[in-house]
């Protein structure tokens, strides 16, 4: 039997050791993830990660996914171009209204394939300022992660402009939304959970020291201790989503001051989720709370 002293010692030597034991673990699809170049589902990446999540599932673990895409997805459906001309708010919520029925039939469909059940969970602000909301919300999930279903969240954009409005960064930009965008969402629902693990999949392959699409010779970071300084440059958003690499670094430090380990990897690489979960080196991994051991 391992004692409590080396199993620490192995998580100080491989900060990594102890993902593979992750039972619930919520995974972040991003929107250069969920859709191609050109603004269509990804169909064959799609289904490759869903049938991770499967595994993940068959095995007895509880996935959960928090899934971009829907606003990409309604804009091709409307012919509107978001990358050629920013959207404005009314049409980013009705490219939602369109693109979320889409996105949900995508998942749906490829997990009943795999023996699955999805179930969508829209979200607004107030499912976690509100106390009984949110109690509700937390039974409503723990129900189906019983049941065998695999949630998949999103804001629901139709109705709640915080994600799709960015705060403006002046002096005074007033209340702070709980979440302005997925990578919070998941961040803010990992810490809810108690989750073991939360994934953060994009079209970046790791945390780098600068943006490695303007320097080449950007160094990734394969592992942050737990509230170190970042010898690195923020700067930049992600084209086809609302994040960006400092939305995310901000998420993966919110849910690892609540405990919750974090990778941030390539969702366009094959396996990742395989690769990621049985702890080899890929992307960048954040270590939470009482030196990343899982809750």
């Amino acid at each position: 039997m391992t004692s409590p002293s080396s199993a620490l010692g192995a998580i100080a030597m491989n900060p990594r050791a102890s993902v593979p034991a992750a039972r619930r673990i919520i995974v972040k699809l991003g929107t250069q993830v969920v859709v191609d170049t050109d603004g269509r589902p990804a169909l064959s990446r799609l289904y490759g990660l869903m049938e991770s999540v499967a595994a993940l599932r068959q095995r007895g673990a509880q996935p959960l996914l928090v899934s971009s895409g829907a606003v990409g997805l309604g804009a091709r459906q409307l012919g509107l171009q978001p990358r050629d001309r920013p959207l404005a708010l009314a049409q980013k919520q009705a490219c939602a209204a369109v693109g979320q029925g889409q996105l949900m039939a995508l998942y749906q469909e490829g997990f009943a394939r795999l023996g699955l059940c999805a179930a969508q969970v829209l979200l607004t602000e107030d499912d976690f300022s509100d106390p009984l909301r949110h109690l509700n919300l937390r039974h409503t999930l723990e129900t189906l992660l019983e049941l065998g279903a695999i949630p998949v969240l999103n804001e629901n954009d139709t109705v709640s402009t915080l994600e799709l409005e960015r705060p403006d960064p002046g002096p005074d930009p007033g209340p702070r939304p709980i979440f302005s965008d997925n990578d919070h969402l998941s961040a803010l629902v990992a810490a809810h959970l108690e989750a073991d693990l939360l994934i953060l999949l994009s079209d970046v392959s790791a945390l780098h020291t600068e943006d490695p699409g303007q320097n080449p010779s950007a160094a990734p970071l394969a592992w942050v201790p737990f509230g170190a300084d970042l010898p690195v440059n923020l700067a930049g958003t992600s084209p086809g989503g609302r994040g960006g690499m400092a939305s995310k670094v901000a998420a993966a430090r919110q849910a690892a001051q609540a405990g919750v380990p974090v990778a941030l990897a390539s969702g366009l690489v094959p396996r990742i989720l395989d690769q990621i979960l049985a702890g080899e080196a890929v992307g960048t991994f954040f270590q939470c709370a009482e030196k990343g051991v899982l809750s």
